[in-house]
C-alpha cells in the first residue's frame, strides 16, 4: 500500500469516527508486537477483552437494527400523512364535502364526509395531537420526512461501520487465538 493510500485510509477512519458514536476496532497487523504491550498479560485475557468488545458491537448492531426497523415503518406513515394533507390542500377551494373511509380499529372502517377545511390535526406522539393549518402541517411533515430519511441513511452507514468493526474484531480474535496455539506448540516442542 502506498503512503498516500495509508493517509487517505486513516483520514477515512477518522471521518467515520467523527460521524458516528461507534468506536473503531484496531486491526492487529502484527500479533507478536500486539501481545508484547503492557495491557496484554496473556492470550486468554486478550481474548476475553476482545470477546467483551465483540458483544458490545453486537448489542449496538441490535439497537441500530431496531432503529432502522422503526424508521422504515415511520417513513411510509409520514408519506401517507403528507399525501393526505396535499390532497386536502387541493380540495380547499371546493365546496363539496369529500367522502372517505377512516380506520376505527384493525380491519374496521367507517364512512365519513369531510367538509373543505384549512386545518388538520396531526398526532405528534406520546398521545399528543395538535391542530395545524394545512400549510404548516405540510411544512412540518416535509421536515419530518427529510429528517427521517437522513436518519435512515445515517443508520445504514452506522450498520455498515458496525459490521466492519465486528469483522475486524473476529479476525483479531482468530489471529490472537492462532498465535497462542502456535506459541503453546513451540513451548511443547522445546520441553520435549
Amino acid at each position: 500500500m502506498a503512503t498516500g493510500d495509508s493517509k487517505s485510509e486513516s483520514a477515512d477512519k477518522s471521518e467515520l469516527k467523527a460521524n458516528s458514536s461507534i468506536p473503531l476496532a484496531e486491526f492487529v497487523e502484527d500479533v507478536d508486537s500486539f501481545m508484547k504491550r503492557e495491557e496484554n498479560e496473556s492470550a486468554e485475557n486478550v481474548l476475553v477483552r476482545l470477546d467483551e468488545q465483540h458483544r458490545k458491537y453486537k448489542f449496538m448492531e441490535y439497537n441500530i437494527l431496531t432503529k432502522k426497523s422503526r424508521l422504515k415503518q415511520q417513513i411510509p406513515d409520514i408519506k401517507t400523512s403528507l399525501d393526505i394533507v396535499k390532497h386536502l390542500q387541493s380540495r380547499k377551494e371546493s365546496t363539496d364535502p369529500m367522502e372517505t373511509q377512516f380506520l376505527l380499529s384493525d380491519q374496521v372502517y367507517a364512512k365519513a364526509k369531510i367538509p373543505p377545511t384549512n386545518k388538520v390535526c396531526l398526532w405528534l406522539g406520546a398521545n399528543v395531537m395538535l391542530e395545524y393549518t394545512l400549510d404548516d402541517a405540510n411544512e412540518l411533515l416535509d421536515t419530518n420526512l427529510d429528517a427521517a430519511n437522513k436518519s435512515l441513511a445515517q443508520v445504514e452507514e452506522d450498520l455498515c461501520l458496525i459490521r466492519d468493526q465486528t469483522t475486524t474484531l473476529e479476525v483479531n480474535m482468530a489471529r490472537v487465538y492462532n498465535w497462542d496455539v502456535k506459541r503453546r506448540q513451540a513451548l511443547q516442542v522445546t520441553k520435549s
